[in-house]
């Protein structure tokens, strides 16, 4: 089971949101490599929800993926925000994978991720990083449950 970090918007779609919708489809990712990302994922992987572009952004919950990758609907609705009129239905350019909430996690803000030494090399903290679908390893992902857990004072 691979592990993940799903990043999102707070007032667009956080934990909440999924939490509310029980499962949905991650849509709108409109980067090469954030996609070939989701079509690594498999049934049953887990993925970290990182609230992004918030105050402070950080660590909203667990989120499991329900559903691998098939294509993003929305990259062929001309209303849609995340229209591709250059994606062709017969090859598809985006994909999404459908996920569903785990758990939630007690908040933790990016500067305490940035403090935590077992995340020293992880890609969301890397400089420059803006990919909104990033892999974690197990130890990353572990470290951050734990750390919110620990927090919340949950054992």
């Amino acid at each position: 089971m691979a592990k993940w970090l799903l990043k999102s918007e707070p007032d667009v779609f956080g934990y909440d949101h999924l939490v509310a919708a029980k499962r949905e489809g991650w849509d709108g990712v409109r980067n090469y490599q954030a996609r070939n990302f989701m079509r690594e994922m498999k049934r049953g992987d887990r993925a970290i929800f990182y609230h992004s572009n918030a105050k402070p952004p950080g660590v909203a919950g667990i989120a499991k993926i329900v559903k691998g990758a098939e294509p993003d609907p929305t990259q062929f609705d001309p209303d849609s925000d995340y229209y591709d009129p250059k994606s062709d239905p017969d090859d598809p350019r985006w994909d999404w994978v459908t996920v569903a909430p785990d758990r939630p996690l007690t908040f933790l803000s990016l500067d305490e991720l940035k403090a935590m030494p077992e995340l020293a090399e992880c890609r969301l903290l890397a400089r420059g990083n803006r990919l909104s679908v990033l892999p974690l390893t197990d130890d990353e992902f572990d470290a951050i449950v734990a750390a919110a857990d620990a927090k919340g004072g949950r054992s």
